[in-house]
């Protein structure tokens, strides 16, 4: 993988994690009621949940293209589709706050975790961004040894970040994350980048 994809890759992925939802939300709430060391039990938790995501986000990429170029192209056209529509649908919703429902019980790590499986960023969400930045004409798994390893890397930071903001400054964190402009700025980002990534995915177009 070229410096440049990866560039391009860790951007976009900073991005992916930093857009406030459900998985921010309750690492805030963690951090404002459980304190920043006991609330690290949720960042762990969602980082077991991107790692189950982002091998079969792999192996289902690795299987198409060996499948069919074809549809491994028709895969990236509807992934930079999928990335358009998160965009827009955050436009949308950008004055609803998120809610980080999905488990009653009372365990961070589960609560967490149940959280992050049910995200309406999570399988797709994971399988769209992969398809856009795997090359085809290198060894998939030799991209996948840098790819993935940057996504857990920059999911860790992220959510590491929003919980110590919600140890730290409490409910005024949770309203800046929050803040409308600052989501739809976001969602404008999700926007451009699936409207570019499809563009270069189109024949003659590098």
């Amino acid at each position: 993988m070229s410096f440049a994809a990866w560039t391009t890759f860790a951007l976009f992925w900073m991005i992916f994690v930093v857009t406030p939802g459900p998985n921010a939300v309750n690492a805030i709430n963690n951090g404002m009621v459980f304190g920043f060391r006991r609330a690290l039990w949720g960042v762990a938790a969602i980082l077991c949940q991107a790692s189950l995501f982002l091998v079969l986000s792999a192996l289902g990429v690795t299987a198409l293209i060996a499948a069919s170029p074809t549809g491994f192209f028709v895969a990236k056209l509807i992934g930079a589709g999928f990335l358009i529509y998160l965009g827009i649908r955050g436009w949308v919703v950008a004055r609803r706050a998120p809610k980080a429902e999905g488990y009653k019980g009372r365990s961070i790590f589960f609560k967490a975790l149940a959280i992050a499986t049910i995200n309406a960023k999570s399988v797709a969400g994971y399988l769209a961004a992969f398809s856009q930045f795997v090359q085809t004409d290198l060894p998939i798994w030799d991209q996948m040894g840098v790819i993935i390893p940057t996504a857990l890397t920059l999911t860790a930071l992220s959510y590491t970040g929003y919980t110590a903001l919600g140890a730290g400054l409490g409910r005024v964190a949770m309203g800046a994350v929050l803040n409308v402009w600052f989501r739809r700025i976001m969602a404008i980002f999700f926007v451009i980048y699936g409207t570019l990534l499809g563009a270069t995915a189109l024949p003659g177009r590098v």
